[in-house]
């Protein structure tokens, strides 16, 4: 059995970690370029975590500028086996208000400036992404949530926009009909390249406005985030901690294959793989790239 290695991506508002043991802070080096920062390496309750600020420290960079490649690589990179996305958002329903936890299952990419895989030229690969969201993972998050009294909605779609600019109201209304249910920028590719590199993934959107499309937040803006954000940190910090001294020790095995999502994605010939795009692979797809 592989051990269990907890990753953390803290977005909007969450730009470190209390409670980490042991700590050590690193800067990892990756083919993909810079990741967002240093990582933060240590323990909660006796297991391992490695945390990320997605935006770095003090929100140094917006959505777009994000290298989610070299913070995906980085992460794998560090032994990470499960990852946890904590996420800003906006919401589309009224049951969702600000101050809800969404465990999302399915997400919707309208991102369109940014690298969203690993491969390519020279090493193709297709990764099945119907189920994007590891269900284990899940499960583990919303009993967290119950343990620490965390209202947490489970399931969803998140609607990844570009941004950094927010929705006009023609594209709230839109993605509300549409059924979705929040709205946010940082979400893809992250998880197209997390589970490229066979990471169990999950995230938890953290709601902190109604998006444009509500009578009552028909203009969002940062100041009324930021009060939100806040109150939300706090809840995200307990939940983490809380998970992490739930989550079993042992990597468990991903129902719907995460974690061995590369078994049949390789299309490229071996004879025609680009040797110096297998030398970047080398932590994504190591495991079926050795010979």
């Amino acid at each position: 059995m592989t051990k269990a290695v907890l990753g953390i991506i803290g977005g909007s508002g969450i730009y470190d970690l209390p409670g980490l043991s042991n700590v050590r802070e690193t800067h990892v080096k990756s083919p993909w370029g810079e990741p967002s920062g240093a990582l933060r390496i240590g323990d909660i309750a006796g297991l391992p975590v490695v945390f990320l600020p997605r935006h770095d420290k003090g929100h140094r960079l917006s959505p777009s500028d994000i290298n989610y490649r070299a913070n995906i690589d980085a992460l794998k990179r560090s032994g990470v086996t499960d990852l946890i996305s904590l996420s800003a958002c906006g919401s589309f329903k009224e049951e969702l208000p600000p101050g809800t936890f969404v465990l999302v299952d399915q997400f919707v990419d309208r991102t369109h400036k940014r690298e969203s895989s690993f491969f390519g030229k020279g090493c193709v690969a297709h990764v099945s992404m119907a189920h994007p969201v590891s269900p284990r993972l899940r499960i583990h998050l919303a009993a967290a949530a119950d343990a620490e009294g965390i209202a947490a909605h489970r399931g969803g779609t998140y609607i990844c926009m570009e941004g950094p600019q927010f929705s006009t109201l023609a594209e709230s209304l839109t993605y509300k009909q549409l059924g979705y249910s929040v709205i946010g920028m940082t979400n893809m590719p992250e998880a197209k390249l997390a589970r490229e590199a066979e990471l169990c993934y999950a995230t938890v959107a953290m709601v902190t406005d109604f998006d444009c499309w509500h009578p009552d937040h028909d203009a969002v803006t940062v100041s009324d985030i930021i009060k939100v954000l806040t109150a939300n940190a706090e809840k995200a910090k307990r939940l983490v901690a809380r998970l992490a001294q739930d989550l079993p020790r042992e990597h468990e095995p991903c129902p719907i294959g995460s974690d061995r999502a590369l078994d049949t994605a390789l299309i490229t010939a071996p004879e025609a793989r680009d040797p110096d795009l297998l030398k970047k692979l080398d932590a994504v797809a190591g495991r079926i790239l050795r010979p």
